[in-house]
């Protein structure tokens, strides 16, 4: 039986049709697939730590294990609420500060119920690291796992990364935040943080580049000052010392300390014959007759405790006790990203005519109002007029 043309048209169509579909259909399939690919993708998140090891994380970490409480004030410069991301930290309140941990306790209770584990100041526990079950495990330069404690923690599906604020916080700072804000999804506002900070940097080492040799002071900043009846704590090859050769400094330490951090004796000070003294002390100076500044005192206080510091033994003969360029600082203001204070402060103590203009205070209040989810308060420094 012979069909129509009608019939074969609408036969033509109707295959056209189909097989336009049938395309149409695979087209809108492959994209699918793309896009879940591409979805896929988005979600892992690769980070590259400060001894150039990558880890691979299949989405951003939810469940930090932190081995320094300096890395909790890190982490609140870039996420509204940095201890939702933790799942253990050391309890350290002494490197934050007591009045600063009471702030954070008071905007974040749920910090008391986070698990503890060993401070890069103590001995590693692969057992506490486990038991805390962190997508991550964040530890510091000076104290990271041996090679066998990262097999054993990686084996129990734990990914392990390395960060660094203190022995080489000019190099390491930025890497190290940005690790943070990779690793918890807030990378545009670790990168908002670090164009500040670089900004801040820039305009002070632009100022001191051409300095000569003769006209950068010989610095003593002395940490933990008069903590224990023996001297002297001092930087040395790292740490602030860089920040002190950076400002225009001679950091006195690096000569003879070859770490990051040691000890002077006395009379090598006496010899050095320092033009500027700088102390640093805190809260965890108390029953000592150390330096007592921070948000936990007043600034007679500070002042009180910072003329103690210098009327120890030898210290009268020193250029900056005479010429009166004594001052001290908050140690909790230092091995963390709020080094931008110290940077401004360290610059204007050793150039104060260079940097008569620079307003730390100003930095403090911005870092504040648009940074830190817990604001740096009180008097974290002090000069001896």
């Amino acid at each position: 039986m012979m069909r129509s043309r009608a019939d074969r048209s609408s036969s033509r169509l109707s295959y056209v049709w189909t097989a336009f579909a049938h395309r149409f259909a695979g087209i809108v399939v492959a994209a699918l697939v793309l896009c879940l690919l591409s979805a896929g993708a988005r979600a892992q998140v690769t980070l590259t730590d400060v001894t150039g090891r990558e880890v691979t994380l299949e989405k951003p970490a939810s469940r930090l294990l932190i081995d320094d409480g300096r890395f909790l004030v890190a982490l609140s410069l870039v996420h509204p609420d940095p201890v939702s991301v933790l799942a253990a930290w050391p309890r350290d309140i002494n490197r934050i500060g007591k009045r600063t941990y009471e702030d954070y306790r008071a905007k974040f209770p749920a910090i008391d119920s986070l698990a503890k584990v060993a401070s890069s100041a103590g001995a590693l526990s692969v057992e506490q690291v486990v038991a805390a079950r962190p997508d991550l495990a964040v530890f510091s330069l000076g104290s990271q796992p041996s090679d066998e404690e990262r097999a054993r923690i990686e084996a129990a599906g734990i990914p392990v990364v390395v960060i660094d604020f203190f022995t080489h916080p000019l190099t390491n700072v930025e890497p190290s935040l940005t690790l943070l804000g990779k690793a918890t999804g807030r990378e545009a506002q670790a990168a908002d943080f670090l164009a500040f900070r670089r900004a801040q940097l820039d305009a002070i080492t632009a100022k001191v580049a051409a300095l000569p040799a003769d006209k950068r002071p010989r610095v003593f900043l002395e940490p933990h000052a008069a903590m224990t009846a023996d001297c002297c704590n001092s930087p040395g090859r790292g740490n602030v010392g860089d920040i002190i050769e950076m400002v225009g400094g001679t950091n006195i330490g690096a000569a003879v300390i070859p770490r990051a951090f040691g000890k002077l004796n006395l009379e090598y000070v006496i010899a050095q014959d320092p033009q500027v003294y700088i102390a640093t002390g805190g809260s965890h100076m108390e029953g000592t007759a150390g330096l007592l500044v921070g948000p936990e005192y007043s600034a007679e206080r500070a002042r009180e405790t910072l003329e103690g510091v210098v009327s120890r033994p030898g210290f009268s003969g020193f250029d900056a006790v005479r010429e009166g360029r004594v001052h001290g600082l908050s140690h909790q203001l230092l091995n963390s990203p709020l080094d931008v204070l110290t940077v401004g402060l360290l610059a204007k103590w050793v150039h104060p005519e260079l940097f008569a203009d620079l307003d730390v205070e100003a930095t403090q209040r911005a870092l504040n109002e648009r940074f830190l989810a817990v604001p740096v308060t009180g008097a974290n420094w002090i000069d001896l007029d």
